[in-house]
């Protein structure tokens, strides 16, 4: 079998459509002005065109660009990271400004080089957001940061408004597609931030065509779902360069709307579910929906 067939091609309902108008390169540049990144950028997000272009909306990345782990999954570069910076947090909130964003997601590549994983510079963004944006809602997407629970009470103490930690895969797959993370740990990492705010929504995503089987993708949800996670999402994983982890499987998007189906039926407040989806793709729309579906059964 030659190189080029070993890979799976790529169905229709995976092409993206570029769109690099005034928006997009609006945005790219208030992102190099106040030296900041995005996890759109560095990890390769397939919906970057639409999100800036379209929606005029970012996922910021802070705590630098270089990640101390090398998840077999992702396009963020990884190594020894920069000093950190303590001016970072004002400039994302500054930029939440000028963009004039309702909802901001903050993510951070994993710092297990410090002894906080971070935690102290997540939670000064946070309260920088708040401080300049007090009617924008915050969702904070953090590594486990090494499973100390006093780094998880640092960010939650700053009351973000949703709490978004991904399990990424499948119990099976988990030490093989991502780096130190542990699945349990996740899943505890996840209860133990509902235990801390019972108010602050959880949330958590998982990536599927690694060669998972339908019934692990379940019983996945019935992990989170154990463990008090309000707001799933569920994509296809795209492989980033020939370096990562192959693409075993495209999901059909029919498959997609089964699992949303299946997962909502599990409890979520909401499930976002599609070839497309990441853990922060619509975010804004996920949190409303969430709300709506929790009011609903409450009335």
């Amino acid at each position: 079998m030659s190189k080029k067939q070993e890979y799976l091609r790529k169905p229709e309902w995976l092409k993206i459509k570029l769109n690099t108008n005034e928006n997009y390169t609006g945005l790219k540049k208030i992102m190099r002005e106040k030296q900041l990144h995005t996890v759109c950028e560095e990890a390769k997000c397939p919906n970057i065109h639409e999100c800036w272009a379209v929606r005029k909306t970012a996922t910021f990345m802070i705590l630098g660009d270089t990640c101390t782990r090398a998840c077999r999954f992702c396009a963020v570069k990884t190594g020894l990271p920069n000093e950190l910076d303590w001016k970072e947090p004002e400039r994302v909130a500054d930029s939440v400004a000028i963009m004039g964003l309702k909802h901001v997601v903050v993510t951070a590549v994993a710092r297990d080089d410090l002894k906080d994983g971070g935690a102290a510079v997540f939670a000064e963004t946070v309260r920088a957001i708040r401080r300049k944006n007090p009617f924008t809602s915050i969702e904070v997407l953090p590594s486990d940061m090494g499973g100390v629970y006093e780094n998880l009470e640092m960010l939650m103490d700053a009351k973000p408004d949703i709490l978004n930690h991904n399990i990424e895969t499948v119990r099976r797959l988990s030490d093989r597609v991502r780096a130190r993370a542990k699945y349990d740990r996740s899943l505890e990492f996840l209860r133990r931030g509902k235990e801390m705010n019972p108010d602050i929504p959880t949330k958590s995503s998982i990536m599927i065509g690694l060669g998972e089987t339908k019934e692990e993708i379940i019983e996945t949800m019935d992990d989170l779902r154990a463990n008090n996670v309000d707001i799933m999402t569920i994509g296809q994983y795209l492989q980033p360069s020939k370096k990562h982890l192959k693409v075993e499987k495209y999901y059909h998007p029919d498959e997609f709307a089964e699992l949303k189906e299946i997962a909502l039926s599990k409890g979520f407040s909401h499930c976002e579910a599609g070839p497309l989806v990441r853990s922060s793709y619509h975010a804004d729309e996920q949190v409303n929906a969430a709300k709506a579906n929790q009011q609903l059964k409450q009335a």
